[in-house]
């Protein structure tokens, strides 16, 4: 019995190889880049990824049939250069306008981001001759009352983004999103010249903190955003022993950012000032974000932040205790601080006693002077 024989037709088999060309390219060529090295791996696999984001009907999907998959949209972002971006932008803030093109450019300005300008000391918005100058703008004095009756105000405007007690040395960045207390204030070390007892090596990192048998650990994280005022003021009556600097990305700190990058305030730029107020470790730092490299605390003028050069993962410190100086930096509440450059983070870290309580609500703006809590 004779077998059944399909026709042999050139033109079919013609066919077949112009279909599997591509693919036959597309598994060659991604073996090439299997050899390479990352950085350049990572450089030649960016347009496609782009394309694959960007292209509608998902496009570029078939390419996962021989191998190909995109980098993730958080190892894309991460990868931006927002570090250079930022000093771009500051030289570019610091460009004089025009007089005539200062009041379009901040009008604009006023109007996108909502900007008060009747708080602002000086109304006029020829005075300010660059973007710098007027994102720095300082407020009438009678604009923020600083609240005497809590023990805790805010030190800026902005959004509450969390706050609460400090539990398992995790704090919240947005809600259901934490990250590392020790990855964030850096580690204890046995030579600071603060008032609290040696760690041991079998405490956790909160226990280090606490100082006081009976008190709690506590948090909020405040988000100043592009049109708020930017300068930061001492939160309590503290005194300020530490300052440690963490160079670092410069990613946006948006409340939708900080839900989609795990640990966003411990990958960014940030500087961390400690000491101790009336109930024992007090800690204020300044998280840097894009567009916003510049950092600049009032009383520390070795700081200098968005340093070109930098290694990922390191941080400098500097002590305000010294010997002419056994006390440190004395801060009252309501006092100038620092400023940031357009909008960023403020987060707060405090030992106070377990029946310290927020007047806060999640999500609630806030203004400079008012309360965050108290006792």
């Amino acid at each position: 019995m004779c077998q059944s024989q399909k026709p042999h037709r050139p033109e079919l088999q013609a066919a077949a190889k112009w279909l599997y060309f591509p693919q036959l390219a597309l598994r060659r060529r991604l073996g090439q880049l299997s050899c390479m090295s990352r950085p350049a791996l990572k450089l030649r696999s960016w347009p496609l990824t782009i394309l694959y984001y960007l292209l509608p009907f998902g496009a570029l999907r078939p390419l996962s049939r021989v191998g190909w998959r995109p980098v993730s949209r958080v190892a894309l972002y991460k990868s931006v250069p927002t570090r250079l971006l930022s000093r771009a932008w500051g030289r570019l803030n610091q460009v004089e306008l025009p007089y005539w093109l200062r009041r379009p450019v901040y009008s604009l300005y006023i109007w996108t981001f909502g900007v008060n300008m009747t708080e602002a000391a000086v109304e006029d918005l020829h005075h300010y001759r660059n973007l710098s100058e007027f994102f720095r703008r300082k407020l009438k004095p009678q604009a923020r009352p600083v609240c005497g009756l809590h023990s805790v105000i805010s030190p800026s405007d902005g959004k509450i983004l969390t706050f609460g007690q400090v539990k398992n040395c995790e704090v919240e960045q947005v809600k259901g999103v934490t990250y590392s207390l020790e990855s964030f204030l850096g580690p204890r070390t046995y030579t600071e010249d603060l008032p609290f007892p040696p760690a041991s090596s079998r405490d956790s990192f909160r226990d280090q903190l606490v100082t006081r048998e009976g008190n709690e650990l506590y948090h909020c994280v405040i988000y100043l955003a592009p049109g708020d005022y930017h300068c930061f003021h001492s939160p309590a009556d503290w005194t300020v022993s530490r300052r440690r600097h963490f160079p670092g990305s410069l990613m946006s700190v948006n409340p939708g950012m900080a839900r989609w990058i795990k640990e966003l305030f411990c990958h960014n730029e940030r500087v961390v000032l400690t000491g101790d107020w009336k109930h024992g470790f007090f800690s204020l730092t300044a998280v840097g974000a894009t567009n916003v490299g510049s950092i600049r605390i009032y009383f520390d003028r070795d700081l200098h932040t968005n340093n070109p050069r930098y290694s990922k993962g390191s941080y400098n410190d500097l002590s305000f205790v010294t010997h002419a100086n056994k006390e440190g930096i004395p801060m009252r509440k309501g006092e100038h601080l620092g400023e940031f450059n357009l909008g960023s983070t403020i987060v707060l870290i405090f030992e106070a006693p377990k029946d310290f309580n927020f007047k806060l609500k999640a999500g609630q703006k806030i203004r400079f002077g008012e309360a965050l809590g108290s006792l």
